[in-house]
């Protein structure tokens, strides 16, 4: 497994030092890791100059490619359950997103599906989960379809509360039941629905063409002091740590992966309170010494 760092780890640093996306690049390589994984690249110093995504995309990925870095992914958020009008809305939205995909060459595109039926939900029948994916999945299958031609494979991650139990995401991967609709596998997310993470990785592993290394302090909720925690929908709560510094058995997930023949990134995310180039250095450190440690660390 190649080693890399979403620009989510590194927002906190951009937005309190005034930095870019490309900032965050250059400092991905001064850190010696020679691929990034995108979580949007509004960020980018180009932005106001680009006429569109898809230009700004390719400037992007001109810059990564003078610097010798590679791009490892492409994520972005959404919501799929909506009434039809307004899906064929952000379905056109998608396609654009997964032409800027297309065009900073990654394997893999990450777009949200869904945090569950909103309060004020005008559609007719239950509100289930079964209901939820007849409305979905057709319009999954579309922007499978539309990724498979531009030669992207299409993700989901387990986030978001709705979307985050292993046995529910297994569900929906297997209704899509598409050659190229896959995982975006975050080690760490799992916990927020109190799920243990080793278990679900077990689980999912196959399904994954990327994978994200995430870590949480967990506490319960009555524990909690009145910042830097966030609550789940469970009786726990968290906050984000330094890989390799939380609850989660990072060493048993990792073996599992490598069972599972995964041969692509690790992407590193960070979203403690922590100094962020500090706390990004130290994970890089620990999975590094991980996967050496299981013959599976690629330079």
């Amino acid at each position: 497994m190649k080693l890399c760092v979403s620009s989510y780890s590194l927002a906190r640093w951009r937005r309190e030092q005034n930095k870019t996306l490309e900032d965050s690049i250059l400092k991905v390589k001064e850190l010696g890791v020679n691929a990034i994984e995108f979580s949007g690249i509004g960020d980018s110093k180009h932005a106001a100059k680009a006429r569109n995504t898809v230009e700004l995309a390719k400037r992007v990925r001109d810059f990564c490619e003078k610097q010798g870095v590679a791009i490892a992914g492409y994520s972005v958020g959404g919501e799929l359950l909506l009434p039809a009008d307004k899906q064929k809305e952000v379905i056109a939205q998608r396609k654009i997103e997964i032409d800027v995909a297309a065009t900073l060459g990654v394997r893999s595109t990450r777009q949200d599906v869904s945090r569950g039926f909103p309060k004020d939900w005008k559609g007719k029948g239950p509100q289930s989960f079964a209901a939820a994916l007849k409305i979905i999945v057709p319009a999954l299958r579309e922007l499978a379809d539309y990724a498979q031609e531009k030669g992207v494979i299409l993700t989901l991650e387990n986030h978001g509360f709705y979307m985050q139990e292993s046995a529910r995401i297994e569900k929906l991967i297997q209704t899509v039941d598409h050659p190229n609709y896959a995982l975006t596998m975050d080690m760490g997310n799992f916990l927020c629905v109190n799920e243990e993470p080793v278990d679900a990785v077990a689980r999912l592993a196959k399904y994954a063409v990327m994978v994200h290394a995430k870590d949480f302090h967990v506490r319960p909720k009555k524990m909690i002091p009145p910042s830097g925690w966030f609550n789940t929908p469970t009786p726990i709560a968290l906050r984000g740590a330094i890989v390799g510094h939380g609850e989660i058995d990072i060493p048993a997930q990792l073996k599992i992966i490598k069972k599972a023949k995964y041969k692509g990134y690790l992407s590193l995310e960070f979203e403690g309170m922590e100094d962020p180039i500090k706390a990004v250095t130290l994970g890089l450190e620990y999975l590094k010494l991980q996967l050496e440690a299981i013959g599976a660390y690629e330079a």
